[in-house]
């Protein structure tokens, strides 16, 4: 029997339905490693002149030519789409391996988001609150004391902190700790005396905390510190997990950011980018010992770093910072709350610390720059200094790694080098300058 056309048309219209529904993954079924859409969209969709753009590549290019970078991985995303993805130069000069997109980094003090990202949802769990007392967490911290000076034959003095430190201090780097290798304090000395980020594990980096004295009385400056190492202590005693089984449980794997971890296996380490430092004389020199905690990564470490412990891909980190330019979300995993977020990024420093007297590296507290939970914050980019939209938060890694996060602009930015002890380009604020010059149509 011969069927009309319509019916032909409407049996496969029917077929199409059923396939289409079938392919649906019910709630059971939904993917445990979400995949962003990485695949990259013509700039001009996206506000961007793809001429203008050219002028990003050649800087990253330009440094790696001159060899003052071995390599880079940069991703540029505005509205969720990525509408820049560059790989330049090599993962290591001496084999000539190329730099690509897979490649693993240390992220040192980039891991401070995330771990503020760890906080904040024990924080919307009600574990703790910002005007808590650390003790409360760290009992061994209910009799800190503050080194006021010392007296006529050296000794230290000790008082009484004006007010018990607070969470919201630790979080803002104002709780009156301080690191150690960076300062030249009385108790900068006492923290490389007594190896603090040394310790055998966390529990007895806090003990060796509990004994040294605060550098300034809570509140009064903003110095950068342990205060992230200490919160990944607190992370591991309100969940009990370990810290690096809590980002895997929490946020690595809802986020698919299949290749972060606090080490890199085995059946990875080919794809484990060379450390380099600038020498002297300017040139790039491979050492893997240049970091500021040397370690070879190829184990779990037993004192996991919440302040710089973490290993990434570019991709894994971009991952990570849509969710939170999509106000704690990607590919629907929540993570945090878009209030959350909002708190974490929002500038906590009073106006009495943001004079330029403190800061770390390129990072200066100053007017309209300050600093939120775990990053620092551009509130009044124009007081600043700075092209980024109001609200655009960020941090930076010791081997040169940078990322910010623009909610005015919709822009989200990484950028993926390993190259310690400074020198060469400040490829962070040059490639501001380049991204928002090829921003032609911020309407769009």
């Amino acid at each position: 029997m011969t069927r009309h056309p319509l019916q032909i048309i409407a049996g496969i219209a029917s077929a199409t339905l059923l396939v289409a529904l079938c392919a649906q993954p019910s709630p059971t079924q939904q993917p445990v490693h979400p995949e962003s859409d990485l695949t990259t969209v013509r700039p001009e969709f996206e506000g961007f002149s793809s001429e203008r753009l050219e002028r990003l590549h050649d800087l990253m290019q330009q440094s790696v030519d001159q060899k003052q970078i071995a390599g880079i991985v940069t991703i540029l995303a505005r509205h969720g789409k990525v509408v820049d993805y560059r790989t330049y130069g090599q993962r290591d000069m001496a084999a000539g391996a190329p730099m690509t997109k897979d490649v693993i980094f240390r992220d040192y003090s980039m891991t401070k988001p995330v771990t503020g990202v760890a906080m904040m949802i024990l924080y919307e769990q009600g574990k703790w609150l910002p005007s808590d007392p650390i003790s409360k967490f760290i009992p061994e911290f209910a009799q800190l004391k503050v080194l006021k000076g010392s007296d006529n034959v050296g000794h230290p003095i000790l008082v009484d902190p004006d007010h018990t430190p607070t969470m919201r201090e630790l979080m803002t780097h104002t709780a009156g700790f301080t690191y150690g290798f960076f300062g030249d304090t009385p108790v900068d000395a006492m923290y490389r005396e007594q190896k603090v980020l040394q310790s055998a594990n966390l529990q007895e980096m806090v003990e060796k905390l509990a004994k040294i004295p605060l550098v300034y009385q809570p509140g009064a400056q903003w110095r950068y510190s342990v205060s992230m190492d200490i919160q990944g202590y607190i992370v591991e005693k309100l969940s009990g997990q370990s810290l690096p089984d809590f980002m895997r449980d929490h946020i690595y794997q809802p986020l698919g950011m299949k290749d972060a971890g606090f080490f890199v296996p085995e059946d990875k380490r080919s794809r484990f980018a060379t450390l380099y430092r600038t020498s002297p004389d300017g040139n790039l020199v491979a050492d893997a010992n240049a970091g500021p905690n040397p370690r070879d990564y190829d184990r779990l470490p037993a004192l996991p770093s919440g302040g710089g412990g973490q290993v990434s891909t570019a991709e894994d980190y971009y991952r990570f910072a849509q969710m939170l330019a999509n106000g704690g979300e990607l590919n629907g995993q929540r993570i945090l709350a878009p209030a959350s977020v909002k708190l974490m990024s929002s500038n906590h420093l009073p106006p009495s610390l943001l004079t330029g007297e403190f800061g770390i590296g390129a990072q200066i507290m100053r007017p309209g720059f300050g600093y939120g939970y775990n990053c620092a914050v551009v509130f009044d980019p124009p007081e600043a200094n700075l092209p980024e939209g109001k609200g655009t938060f960020f941090w930076d890694g010791a081997a040169g790694t940078w990322f910010w996060i623009d909610p005015t602009n919709d822009i989200v930015f990484i950028g993926m080098i390993q190259r310690m002890g400074g020198g060469g380009p400040n490829l962070q604020y040059l490639s501001r300058a380049a991204v928002y010059g090829a921003l032609v149509d911020p309407a769009k």
